[in-house]
């Protein structure tokens, strides 16, 4: 018996019962707490506060107040669109709709006014009066109008005249819009200098006060999504029906994970305790992992909604890797049990417990900080979701070992003591092959790991930073066709806004004028540029609502003061409507709305960005004179960082894993040889990504660390066994007593984990799916180098005790 005799082992075994009383009352604490915890798909959750373009792109929102709404798109399969079975079904529809408690208006083509077919001067036209409810127009007549249409093509009908689209315009929070004005001030004057520490504490002051207004509003727009998909269903008969916005693509996410994480982790859960009792062929190694698993899991999300981090797109496989990293604890509990139990038939059962829990504490310790090392290269990003994601990981590490230390000898003192029982003879066979090539291809070894490295790293050059909602789902589910459609038909799916600030020179002298011709012919020539890129799909500004004026006015322009006498005496609706949304008097700055259509083949949505900006430089518009903003702009910068930020994060945290190992084993020589297996997991995984053309963005970001995160927990348990081993016998014998020990813990492991995240391949969700397979993949390389490449370079180059 170890003469090492563990105080807190001994108390774990002697009052088990107490032990686990106290850890269900605090679980269950948790557990309530985990109520509160929340998955939030919302485009918010992607960038962050402090970040410049997210704090402009508010500002441009609030100052053009673009109007909360979603699309309904109806394709009709039986009769054209311009047709009275068409205005039939909208009109029901648009009724329906009327009747959301928060919905304050409702656009289609039977109620936006026809002003072309008014004639006259647009002055003297009651805009109202001239739409398809109001006037029994020619169906010819009205081809004709809606055809190239300035305004309403690409926005309530598409240019073949086979779909329209309903838009459903949703009514402010009053409340959280005048919170949302303070916030936006205050945000907004932070990124001209320093707030002061007053107005620090007002702005959270305020997000405080926004978030249960934000989280009910968010609740009722889940409500209402599921209210209009009911309504819908009674019209699929006549046509295909279509959602979007970004609400509603925010739903669909939060659908589409919470379904991932309820049937992929019950089919994880089940495939962990299929191959745990085929493993061991004992209930009790059942019952014990996933007990731990499960309790660790709840009080982690019990902590998370206590401390209100949010599970995001990012961050929402976070419950995968904490089964990943507790189940790997609790195989090298039950493998090192085990081993005692056949070494030592004469100890007691809980003689057996205690030294398992005093021989692997300490590995379990330093695997804890080496893994949570690994996660924290993801606090070295400047995207503060992925932040987020690292600290959740790190919280999800502490406690898989403070839940597995304590849990795992409690229960287990619960059980008899088992007959020594020796594991299969599968996993012996491999395990005596790794030891034969690690023992005896040793040179092979690292000539094979040094070509696959070189390969890896040419894949590295081949990773690219892309963003594409569309392509993050199959193309069989409805989230994809609705994105698809919309995107392909109704003038793109992402928006950007280009906001111009009228020049001085450009400026009406006359108070009398709005606008001056300058300004709209610079308007003019900056929108052409913009629709000559394939992927610019519908673009808005004034400049559509001049190109009105002119089809009015004979197809003649109109004068700076009929464009100024139009804009006071139209309705004042319209005027808001058409005009507000796209000029802004007291700031005298313009808008112009584009939708980019994901779908174009070949988009290269940063060169897209550069070249809009050496084309305004063409036109003699200075970088100080505009902005680009809004959700594309937003999403392309935060990907541009994800590349610059994986570098230095893996350059630091390899940095930081060699010092972590120096401290550890307090050899300079063991610290070079343990980061080893875990660069090289790290590599080939992204190389992989590299060379199958998988993106890097907001999602497989995190898979680097992932593999870090798992390769360096077993590692660590090898080195500290080898370490152990060698001051009884040579470096030939204790890689071989290390390989017939650990070997065993992180053969079951991966074995468990390759199986259950292969699963993932069946995800409608294509994130999901490289998450499992890149997972999978990093525990294989994990699995292989910890059982070849390491033990070859132990054997080489730590011969005696260090």
């Amino acid at each position: 018996m170890p003469t090492t005799n563990n105080r807190v082992a001994e108390f774990l075994t002697r009052y088990p019962k107490t032990v686990l009383v106290f850890f269900l009352i605090v679980t269950a604490a948790l557990a309530w707490q985990a109520t509160r915890f929340e998955i939030d798909a919302s485009a918010d959750t992607l960038l962050t506060r402090d970040n410049e373009l997210y704090v402009k792109s508010r500002v441009a929102s609030e100052r053009f107040s673009p109007q909360e709404f979603l699309l309904v798109a109806y394709k009709p399969t039986a009769h054209p669109v311009l047709s009275d079975a068409t205005f039939e079904d909208l009109r029901a529809l648009s009724n329906e709709l009327r009747q959301l408690e928060r919905v304050e208006s409702v656009r289609s083509i039977l109620n936006v006014p026809l002003l072309t077919l008014a004639g006259g001067n647009l002055t003297q036209v009651e805009a109202s009066q001239w739409t398809i409810e109001q006037q029994n127009f020619d169906k010819e007549a009205l081809k004709q109008v809606f055809s190239g249409h300035p305004i309403y093509e690409d926005l309530v009908i598409n240019q073949d005249q086979t779909a329209t689209a309903i838009q459903v315009l949703f009514r402010p929070n009053q409340a959280l819009e005048k919170i949302s004005r303070q916030i936006i001030a205050l945000e907004e004057k932070g990124l001209n200098g320093t707030l002061t520490e007053a107005e620090e504490q007002k702005l959270e002051s305020l997000e405080r006060q926004a978030a249960p207004i934000e989280k009910k509003l968010d609740e009722r727009r889940i409500q209402e999504i599921e209210a209009i998909r009911g309504m819908i269903k009674k019209y699929e008969d006549n046509a295909d029906l279509y959602l979007g916005g970004v609400h509603v693509l925010g739903y669909q996410l939060i659908n589409i994970i919470t379904n991932d994480l309820v049937v992929f982790g019950g089919a994880i859960a089940a495939i962990i305790c299929a191959v745990l009792f085929i493993l061991f062929r004992r209930w009790r190694w059942v019952l014990i992992p996933v007990l731990c698993c499960a309790a660790s899991v709840v009080c982690t999300v019990g902590l998370l909604g206590l401390l209100g981090l949010k599970a995001t797109v990012i961050s929402a496989n976070f419950i995968a890797l904490q089964l990943i990293l507790t189940l790997a604890i609790v195989m090298h509990l039950i493998v090192q049990y085990r081993e005692y139990s056949g070494a030592h038939q004469d100890w007691s059962h809980k003689e057996l417990i205690q030294a398992t829990f005093a021989r692997k504490v300490r590995p379990c310790l330093y695997a804890g900080i080496t893994t949570s090392i690994g996660f924290a290269s993801l606090i070295v990003t400047d995207i503060q979701p992925v932040i987020a994601f690292g600290w959740m990981m790190i919280i999800a590490m502490g406690l898989s070992i403070a839940v597995s230390l304590v849990l795992f000898p409690a229960l287990l003192a619960l059980f008899g003591k088992e007959a020594p029982a020796g594991e299969s003879r599968l996993s012996t066979a491999v395990l005596r092959g790794f030891n034969h090539i690690s023992l005896h291809r040793g040179r092979s070894t690292v000539i094979a790991c040094m070509l696959l490295g070189a390969l890896a790293i040419a894949g590295l050059f081949g990773l690219s930073v892309e963003n594409s909602f569309i392509n993050y789902f199959r193309d069989s589910t409805k989230v994809h066709q609705e994105l698809q459609f919309i995107d392909r038909e109704l003038g793109g799916s992402t928006p950007m806004d280009l906001v111009y600030s009228i020049s001085e020179e450009e400026q009406a002298k006359e108070e009398d004028l709005v606008i001056t011709a300058d300004t709209v012919q610079q308007l003019q020539r900056i929108q052409k540029a913009l629709n000559e890129h394939e992927a610019v799909g519908k673009t808005l500004s004034i400049v559509n609502f001049t190109e009105l004026g002119r089809q009015i006015n004979d197809d003649k322009p109109l004068t700076e003061y009929e464009l100024t006498a139009v804009y006071w005496t139209v309705d004042k609706a319209l005027r808001k409507e058409l005009i507000g949304s796209y000029f802004n008097v007291d700031t005298q700055q313009a808008r112009i709305s584009i939708r980019i259509q994901d779908t174009t083949e070949g988009l290269d949505r940063d060169q897209l960005l550069a070249d809009i900006r050496a084309e305004l430089q063409e036109l003699g518009v200075p970088e100080e004179r505009y902005e680009l903003t809004n959700l594309f702009v937003l999403y392309q910068d935060v990907l541009q960082k994800l590349f610059k930020s994986q570098v230095l994060s893996l350059a630091i945290v390899y940095v930081l894993l060699t010092l972590a190992f120096l401290l550890l084993f307090r050899s300079l020589r063991m610290a070079l040889i343990g980061i080893a297996p875990n660069i090289l997991s790290t590599v080939t995984v992204l190389g992989v990504m590299g060379w199958v053309g998988i993106p890097l963005d907001l999602m497989t970001i995190t898979i680097a660390s992932i593999a870090m995160g798992i390769a360096v927990d077993d590692t660590i348990h090898y080195m500290h066994r080898y370490r152990e081993e060698i001051e009884e016998g040579g470096p030939e014998a204790a890689v071989k007593r290390t390989n017939f020990s650990v070997g065993y813990a992180v053969l079951f492991t991966s074995t468990i984990i390759i199986v259950g995240f292969s699963l993932l391949v069946f995800s409608d969700f294509l994130p999901s799916v490289y998450f499992g397979v890149l997972s999978s993949l990093a525990m294989l390389m994990a699995l292989v180098s910890d059982l070849t490449l390491l033990p070859v370079l132990l054997r080489r180059f730590v011969r005696k005790p260090s």
